[in-house]
């Protein structure tokens, strides 16, 4: 976890977990509530970190699939494609946070497909290839990477979006070494299509002159890693097909690519010839647009809803909360980083070109600092991975919890999500489909265990 700035935020965000679920000594695991009639039902599956796995759950939390063999230490997503195959990254790299390879396996767990060779690096004393791969990747016929009845991504075949590492240095960012962010398309057999790094495009991010200054002194330098990792991009994915391009509008063409920058509070649209075309971000007080959405802080999981949902178009992001940005020194950020700071999170829908609040929930115990996503499902709602403290739910457009579930604990430790992707009943056609039943929870304050009080 990246360091809290300011002994007022880490106190801030300390205050705010202990208002969660995971500060009680007992609470309750796996799936809570569960109103068939309101949900989009299907299989969800999960993206564990620590667990070394990658999960299949049914609507009452029941795992009716694992695959073993992926280590996801670095964070990243698992996607499962029609058919029962799953795709997810493997590998790790002590102390960087980032993935030696991504691997598609079959329902039994053989190898269709893999891709590490985005460059050479050194793991005990040896010079190996590896993708670098870190937080996300994407295929090209899978928008936005979840479902929707608009889109059935192939088996294979597809061109693959992976967000990787390039040691580097770049004097227009810092004098240090960098661990910039690196964006690579690659074909089904491994060529690199196309190639972005985040360092040579400073300039077209126009952060201001104070938020330069900050970013060259290079604060957040890690000793370990001997490097800046600068702009700590956590999610990279293609556009996908949307009606604002079908109607005119060039900057949303398909196969661009939306970024997430938690470090610096922003968040972008590449287009095909590397340039920055689209900017939200970082300062959210330019506009009466703006400051309604108020300041967006720490996100991830920034994605245009794809075609065939609800809301198809819009912005959707994981607003986190905690604390980030560049510049903007404050009595809570005397050296300029992280002065934008909330111990809450929320989730956005936003129309990407008036810039309107279109949808928003957030909740008094709602908080995740790192990690976390959402999906729009086919009815309306909204799949939440609350991933910090592995919680997931859904809610209606009227913000009301129609299923949750609670990753339990790993080796007593770690319940951390990153992403939680629900899909239908039949892209997992080796499962018999599940018998599940409603699950409807204690009235708050009648709950006892053991005796309890009467």
């Amino acid at each position: 976890m990246r360091r809290l700035v300011s002994a007022f935020t880490a106190a801030v965000l300390l205050q705010a977990l202990t208002m969660t679920w995971a500060a009680q000594s007992v609470y309750p695991t796996g799936a809570t509530i569960y109103r068939p009639d309101r949900t989009w039902s299907g299989y969800t599956v999960l993206s564990p970190l620590g667990t070394q796995a990658v999960l299949v759950i049914d609507m009452n939390g029941n795992v009716v699939k694992r695959w073993d063999g992926f280590v996801n230490s670095a964070g990243g997503p698992a996607r499962v494609l029609p058919g029962g195959s799953v795709i997810a990254a493997n590998g790790t790299r002590a102390p960087h946070q980032e993935s030696l390879e991504l691997v598609q396996r079959d329902f039994e767990g053989n190898v269709l497909w893999r891709f590490g060779r985005s460059e050479q690096i050194t793991v005990g004393g040896n010079m190996v290839w590896s993708a670098r791969q870190h937080h996300d990747w994407q295929r090209e016929d899978f928008p936005a990477g979840y479902y929707s009845p608009a889109a059935t991504p192939a088996i294979q075949g597809s061109r693959t979006l992976i967000l990787t590492h390039s040691s580097r240095t770049q004097p227009k960012v810092s004098d240090k070494p960098l661990e910039d962010d690196r964006i690579i398309e690659v074909s089904p057999s491994g060529e690199v299509l196309w190639d972005w790094v985040a360092g040579d495009h400073i300039d077209e991010f126009g952060f201001a002159d104070d938020a330069r200054r900050v970013i060259k002194s290079a604060p957040d330098f890690n000793a370990g890693r001997n490097s800046f990792d600068w702009l700590h991009v956590n999610s990279a994915t293609y556009v996908g097909p949307n009606h604002w391009f079908d109607e005119g509008d060039t900057r949303f063409s398909p196969n661009n690519v939306i970024i997430s920058s938690r470090q610096a509070s922003l968040m972008a649209i590449i287009g095909r010839d590397g340039k920055i075309v689209w900017q939200l971000g970082p300062d959210f007080s330019k506009s009466r647009e703006l400051r309604a959405i108020r300041q967006i802080i720490g996100q991830h999981h920034a994605h245009i809803i794809p075609k065939g949902l609800p809301g198809a178009g819009n912005l959707l992001v994981f607003d986190n909360g905690g604390s980030s940005g560049y510049g903007f020194a404050s009595p809570i950020a005397p050296d300029g980083v992280g002065a934008f700071a909330r111990a809450g999170s929320r989730v956005l829908e936003i129309n990407p070109v008036t810039l309107a609040l279109v949808w928003s929930y957030s909740d008094a115990r709602f908080f995740s600092t790192n990690i976390s996503s959402a999906q729009r499902l086919p009815n309306g709602n909204t799949l939440i991975t609350a991933g910090a403290g592995g919680r997931l739910f859904e809610v209606t457009r009227e913000n009301a919890i129609v299923w949750e579930y609670m990753y339990p604990l790993f080796n007593g430790t770690q319940n951390a999500v990153y992403r939680g992707y629900r899909i239908p009943y039949d892209w997992i056609p080796q499962l018999q489909r599940p018998n599940e039943q409603p699950i409807t929870p204690p009235a708050l304050g009648e709950f006892r265990l053991g005796s309890g009080l009467k």
